[in-house]
């Protein structure tokens, strides 16, 4: 759908910005890419073009961290047997595969409250069987197989009862999570998340909702990241010469391009440092995994390509079949070990893609359906509950309306032998989670952030949910549907379009989340030549416009173009047209020659 366009900043930029730009040795475009994003000095650029591990918050200004760390120091010198539950994502994963690694490394197996292999015990929960977080279940289990000490990872905030249970049993449990804390915080020894900051009822510990500022920058970690601090901070408790906690960012970053948080301020760090490890490849799991997803094993790699060609493959072991195969692959000792785990998930992930299409397919008609409401909710008792996640974010993508996804949940208990299970979606105007909260009187249960949610229903409560979400959206964003905002960082001339520019812009990386790519407008250019590739791609040659005077009798530069997925919209009546466009710059090297192409992501005729 078109798209409205609007500078990412309106703020006027200096007159000195060359000379700022100057003293950085960048050029004046980059510099005005930044301070038009907030960086409004010398120092504030040069600390996000580096961002170096010096510049990392102490791990104790975490609210709960401290005790959390003491907690689990105290309980392994008890001789607790110790055990991480994670989660079935990419962020539970790797936040699970960093806990058992960091363990194994830094303790050993000799030590008593490990298993034979050296390793913490883990539970990983499966989608379809466990559901999402802890469950009582498990726990019970855990327990009689004599796990003293509990750590969670990426969950358990939410997790009142369950813990509770936890603690009859005379479990010791530790929650480090990353998701908004509800109004009853779980009786844990200890909590360990960054967004208690943000006035969680409820006082733990002497600690009450609120943490003066101390931990700005960190309320957007991902459950990984929470996990990496967390361990950081132990890892000065435990007996023994500390390890370097470096040898682990390649986790920390795959977890946390993976679960879209905010690529900036503290996530940036770990992120730049992490991804410069995942190019090395010396992990097994994630060099194999690199290979099975198309880059060579030494490929530097955008979160980009983190986000579309590893991420969903270790994904599609918790939606399609058990976690346990991607825990495995991240933790193989050596390639022969990681190679055919990383084929299984490979061979999962082409599945998971078929089945995104068949349920996107009829997804689709009922959307069209209820294209008369701003908020939608699509249902079928057989859709697959670990890709109506994946498909309900396409379905925004298309009409940009938030979106909530319903598959059958087995449930012997309940009277019609189950109840919907949902996976929410959202644009950026509209937060989810409080649109959920004002029905949660529908609900079995739901808990999520701003853009993302999951919930359980009563079969019954379907039209009443509609109802009510269609009325909650439009309460909160007006009755007229909203288009889609694209956020400009500056007009760009052709002629300002070098190798060297190009080069800088990947400085800004990694682009994601509270980072995005920097996005250009485009003078008037001229359609020289249209044409479709692929299924629904077009190539084109823009021509810039320039007067005679201003190109000083040469030609205005000339330069290609691509637009994916658009050639239903993008027609071939441009063509010999003047238009706008909105557009990043890349450097192509698909031919073995590095040649500047621009990717178009919307236009103006």
């Amino acid at each position: 759908m078109p798209c409205n366009w609007k500078l990412l900043s309106g703020a006027p930029v200096p007159d000195d910005i060359g000379a700022l730009a100057e003293d950085l040795g960048i050029t004046q475009v980059i510099a005005e890419v930044l301070w038009r994003r907030g960086f409004t000095s010398a120092v504030s650029m040069d600390h996000f073009l580096s961002p170096g591990l010096r510049h990392l918050a102490k791990p104790e200004s975490i609210p709960g961290l401290a005790e959390a760390a003491r907690a689990l120091a105290a309980g392994l010198e008890r001789g607790q047997r110790l055990c991480v539950w994670g989660d079935y994502d990419v962020d539970g994963i790797t936040a699970t595969a960093l806990v058992k690694d960091f363990f194994h490394k830094r303790l050993g197996p000799e030590k008593g409250a490990f298993d034979g292999a050296g390793q913490v015990r883990h539970y990983l929960p499966n989608r379809v069987d466990d559901g999402y977080g802890l469950n009582t279940h498990g726990i019970e289990k855990l327990a009689a197989d004599g796990v003293g000490l509990l750590l969670t990872v990426d969950c358990g905030i939410s997790a009142v009862a369950e813990v509770a249970r936890a603690n009859e049993l005379g479990m010791t449990v530790v929650v480090s999570d990353h998701h908004m804390p509800p109004g009853e915080l779980p009786p844990a020894v200890a909590i360990c998340n960054p967004r208690l900051c943000q006035g969680a009822e409820g006082t733990l510990g002497g600690y009450s909702g609120g943490c003066g500022g101390q931990c700005v920058g960190m309320c957007e970690l991902a459950g990984v990241g929470v996990a990496f601090m967390l361990l950081a901070a132990l890892n000065r408790l435990l007996p023994g010469e500390p390890i370097d906690m470096r040898q682990f960012l390649d986790l920390v970053a795959l977890g946390t391009v993976a679960d879209v948080v905010g690529l900036t301020g503290q996530n940036r760090i770990l992120v730049k440092n992490g991804l410069l490890l995942i190019k090395e490849a010396r992990r097994p799991g994630i060099a194999s995994l690199k290979v099975y997803s198309g880059y060579d094993k030494l490929a530097e790699l955008g979160a980009g390509q983190i986000g579309f060609g590893l991420a969903p493959r270790i994904n599609a072991a918790g939606r399609m079949a058990d976690p346990q195969i991607a825990l495995d692959m991240l933790l193989a000792p050596d390639m022969d070990t990681a190679n055919p785990l990383a084929s299984k998930l490979d061979g999962l992930n082409a599945k998971r893609r078929s089945e995104e299409q068949a349920i996107l397919d009829e997804a689709l008609v009922q959307a069209e359906e209820q294209k008369d409401r701003l908020g939608l909710v699509l249902a079928a008792d057989h859709w697959h509950p670990g890709v109506i996640g994946i498909v309900a974010s396409r379905i925004v993508e298309r009409y940009y309306r938030p979106v909530l996804m319903l598959c059958r949940e087995d449930d012997p208990e309940a009277p019609t032998g189950g109840h919907w299970k949902g996976s929410g979606r959202s644009v950026a105007e509209f937060n989810l989670h409080d649109g959920l909260a004002g029905m949660a009187h529908l609900f079995l249960g739901f808990g999520g952030h701003k853009q993302a949610a999951g919930l359980s229903m009563p079969y019954e409560n379907l039209q009443a949910l509609r109802e009510g979400f269609h009325l909650a959206v439009e309460a909160a964003l007006g009755p007229v549907p909203l288009k889609a905002t694209l956020k400009l960082d500056r007009e760009l001339s052709f002629g300002d379009i070098s190798h060297t520019l190009l080069k800088e812009l990947e400085m800004l990386q990694p682009f994601g989340m509270g980072n995005p790519e920097p996005l250009f407008v485009s003078p008037p250019v001229l359609v020289k030549d249209y044409r479709v590739f692929g299924k629904d791609h077009v190539k084109l040659m823009l021509a810039e416009q320039v007067s005679a005077e201003a190109a000083g009798g040469r030609p205005g530069a000339l330069l290609p173009a691509k637009a994916w997925r658009k050639a239903q919209e993008l027609t071939r009546d441009v063509q010999g047209k003047l238009m706008r466009v909105a557009f990043t710059p890349r450097i192509d090297r698909f031919s073995g020659v590095p040649k500047i192409e621009l990717q178009v992501k919307d236009w103006d005729v």
